[in-house]
């Protein structure tokens, strides 16, 4: 494995040829060369004579996306539900082991991607050119497939709107005991989450400080993301697994139900289980976040076609149906979210704050640190 100091040194070279790659790429769009060169049929004829491929994912509806690509192209496909720490420790084993199981990865651990898997070569970024025009130029390279969305989130029994308005009251003593969220140690893009807030909003934290108590926060000894992840910490939310955190707010009969931060994902359970799962809106200084998804191919597969094919299949209205029927917004802007989406959370997206995966590397160095500090500022 690469050292630190090489890994973001590899980072930085590859991102300056990403940046050229994308010059390139923008030259060859404004003449139409791009576009004209792909050829979506000769595409899948290559693709029908390779073999079978795998394709992990977060979700569990990856196997019936891979079940549907198989019935539309005739190439055939099985989904997986892999978590992404899993995903990149695959990957990883698989490049060295020369015997990829996995030919495209979904929604992969964002900052291990852009730290360790990129760079090292281990996987690629293929952005249909056919589709390039409708996803946004910071969303190319890597593809950014599908953005899942967490918000904060209350009972809608107990409370006629959100109890919260700016996220310095959940470090408050009513809220002691009273939070859940996922486990940023098995889940570690919460680690990752407080490093983005403090690279890209730290300023809007001590702001939201400022606009709840009336005077200014210091930060003369630690940055003001420090000191909100510090005192949320101290208020012991309870870490857990997505369906339990969303069960703790969502769970109808509560007196004293739990506010959360979950994934959209979670409230297609108020149909299916009964849940009263709400999303706060108007939150300083953000609802939530938007975690990008990935959709990136092993370097060593024997299906580089059919892995295409694949990736490019996630970016149509058909391919992407099944997550953004989960509030996951897809990467290609003429895709929408259905009109019955549960989370209402498309009226929002103004206020979720964007994970930059330009310095995610970073996120990756400083996660183990993130974690450590929150382990030691826990008080229950």
């Amino acid at each position: 494995m690469m050292t630190t100091t090489t890994r973001i040194k590899t980072y930085r070279h590859a991102t300056a040829v990403c940046a050229f790659a994308l010059t390139l790429s923008a030259a060859f769009g404004s003449s139409g060369h791009a576009e004209d060169a792909f050829n979506l049929e000769a595409l899948i004829e290559a693709a029908k004579k390779e073999p079978p491929i795998t394709v992990y994912a977060v979700t569990g509806k990856i196997v019936d996306t891979a079940q549907a690509f198989t019935a539309k192209y005739g190439v055939q496909a099985s989904g997986k539900k892999v978590n992404e720490a899993t995903q990149v420790e695959l990957m990883i084993r698989e490049f060295q082991a020369d015997n990829v199981v996995g030919d495209v990865s979904v929604a992969t651990d964002v900052a291990s991607a852009m730290g360790e898997l990129l760079p090292q070569g281990i996987v690629t970024s293929w952005t249909p050119p056919d589709l390039a025009g409708d996803i946004g130029e910071k969303l190319r390279d890597p593809l950014v497939v599908v953005s899942d969305p967490h918000v904060f989130t209350y009972n809608t029994e107990k409370y006629d709107k959100c109890p919260v308005t700016n996220i310095w009251q959940l470090t408050e003593p009513e809220w002691k005991g009273k939070l859940a969220m996922l486990d940023l140690f098995d889940k570690p893009l919460y680690a990752d989450w407080f490093n983005q807030i403090e690279t890209h909003h730290d300023a809007d934290v001590a702001a939201a400080y400022e606009a709840l108590y009336g005077k200014k926060l210091d930060t003369s000894g630690e940055t003001a993301t420090a000191a909100w992840v510090k005192a949320f910490a101290e208020n012991a939310p309870l870490l857990t697994d997505s369906s339990t955190v969303a069960e703790a707010a969502g769970a109808p009969g509560q007196a004293d139900p739990f506010f959360i931060i979950t994934s959209t994902a979670k409230y297609r359970d108020n149909e299916s289980k009964g849940l009263k799962l709400g999303l706060c809106s108007g939150v300083q200084p953000f609802t939530g976040f938007l975690y990008p998804g990935f959709g990136l191919i092993a370097a060593k597969t024997k299906s580089p076609n059919a892995a295409k094919l694949f990736v490019r299949y996630l970016m149509t209205e058909e391919g992407i149906a099944p997550q953004t029927a989960d509030g996951k917004i897809s990467g290609k802007s003429t895709i929408g979210l259905p009109s019955n989406e549960p989370s209402g959370v498309g009226k929002h997206l103004g206020e979720l704050m964007s994970f930059d995966p330009a310095t995610a590397a970073d996120d990756l160095d400083k996660r183990e640190g993130w974690q450590d500090f929150w382990r030691v500022n826990y008080k229950q």
